[in-house]
């Protein structure tokens, strides 16, 4: 068909059709044969547009679909934790260089997950939002020993160094978990947030200083704070008589099973401070403990210094009367006591006993020395309650079992079961005596 209104700016010929040979349209000239049109292709004064490389034959790169749910899975931790739109947006971008390297290629689904919250926890020590490897453990369900397998290598990877992350730090978010403001509870049982984070946070303090935080795990010790930070900031009758599990469920939150121990240690911190004050004239027990807690934190190095200083006079005083004890004699100057004469026999080690290893036992006891960690006030808890190791045997009193050990009545009759085995074993007696009757 014609095209309307075209001539050929070659040789003036108004014989223009259109060229259906190729897949776009074209003008062609009838007499000479050359192209006045191109379509899309031509350039701008024939009336075609530039078309970039982009978009007309280039792929465009899409992400994995394991990389776009890993980053849907970041952003869903950031949210849940609640932390600031900077952390959100530089745990992206970990995400997504600790992704594409080489040391995270070709590994498993789980440890990608993993790798997300290892991102978001790092973004937020490096930007002082306070997150605990155990709270991501808890968000991805995977050990925490995973977790900090792929948190150090992530860092590795990364070349990052990441803030190291104390119990004190940790309490801000630890605390805003607990349920226990004027919105969740009554107004009596109710505390603000601010208050209870600063009190908690001293409670902790003196745990560190009296040596309770020493290789603990730190979510029971912030449980254990933040419940006697409750009920010291209003020591009514109604909060002293609260348990820790009542607490939990107030503030709806998971107990953990150690913190009823760090309660107990930390109130017998308190109490061995709480008699250094001076113008307290009742006895401190745990029971009371509650209603010091203010003054203690507020003198708090005051009273630890003298608590050490009275600490060590009663050692020197008792050191003192049980010297005094050994320089008095224990009978009478004029009483003569009698003595048998002393034998050869009796002066031999193994005398008087009839086990020739008496002696050795009683040097080693004897030698062994006493817990220095009953001496201190304050130690760590790995001194103080050391673990029971398990007394081997000597080898001479290990007996060789051979098999051919005589087998008394009683233990072959606790063997017999049912009342067959019972006339079996009757019925084996009789054989056995009248086959030696006969022999005889």
């Amino acid at each position: 068909m014609p095209g309307a209104g075209s001539s050929c700016p070659a040789c003036g010929s108004s014989n223009v059709i259109d060229d259906d040979v190729y897949s776009q349209a074209q003008l062609v000239c009838v007499d000479c044969g050359s192209v006045i049109s191109g379509g899309v292709l031509a350039p701008d004064p024939v009336g075609g547009s530039v078309v970039s490389y982009s978009r007309s034959t280039a792929e465009a790169k899409k992400p994995c679909p394991n990389l776009i749910k890993g980053v849907q899975r970041v952003t869903a931790l950031c949210q849940i934790l609640r932390v600031s739109r900077d952390i959100q947006e530089l745990s992206k971008t970990y995400f997504k260089q600790a992704y594409r390297h080489e040391s995270f290629l070709k590994v498993s689904l789980q440890k990608k997950e993993v790798l997300g919250g290892c991102c978001v926890l790092v973004s937020s020590r490096l930007r002082n939002w306070p997150v605990t490897m155990g709270t991501i453990s808890s968000l991805l369900d995977a050990g925490p020993l995973v977790v900090g397998v792929v948190y150090q290598e992530m860092l590795k990877v990364l070349n990052i160094e990441a803030p190291v992350v104390g119990v004190s730090d940790v309490m801000e978010a630890h605390c805003q978990e607990y349920k226990i403001t004027s919105q969740h509870v009554p107004e009596e049982l109710a505390e603000d947030y601010k208050d209870l984070i600063k009190r908690a946070v001293a409670l902790v303090e003196l745990a560190a200083d009296a040596w309770i935080v020493t290789g603990r795990r730190p979510a029971p010790l912030m449980m254990a704070a933040t419940y006697l930070a409750w009920q010291s900031l209003r020591p009514n009758k109604r909060r002293l008589k609260v348990s820790l599990d009542k607490f939990c469920q107030i503030a709806q939150v998971r107990r953990q099973k150690p913190a009823s121990t760090r309660i107990t240690e930390i109130k017998a911190v308190l109490c061995k401070l709480g008699k250094e004050i001076p113008w307290v004239r009742d006895t401190v027990t745990p029971d009371n403990a509650i209603q010091q807690v203010e003054v203690i934190l507020q003198n708090r190095f005051a009273l630890l210094r003298r608590a050490l200083r009275t600490h060590e006079d009663a050692l020197l005083a008792e050191c003192r009367d049980s010297r005094a004890e050994e320089t008095v004699p224990s009978h009478p100057p004029d009483v003569v006591e009698q003595r048998e004469p002393i034998t050869e026999a009796a002066q031999a080690p193994g005398a008087g006993s009839d086990n020739p290893h008496a002696a050795p036992e009683t040097e080693s006891e004897e030698k062994r020395e006493p817990n220095w960690g009953k001496r201190v006030l304050f130690a760590p808890p790995c001194v103080t309650n050391p673990k029971r190791r398990r007394r081997r045997a000597p080898r001479d009193e290990l007996k060789d079992v051979t098999g051919d050990e005589e087998i008394s009545d009683s233990e072959i009759d606790s063997y017999i079961r049912t009342p067959r085995e019972a006339r079996d074993f009757s019925l084996t007696q009789k054989i056995l005596s009248s086959s030696q009757s006969d022999k005889s």
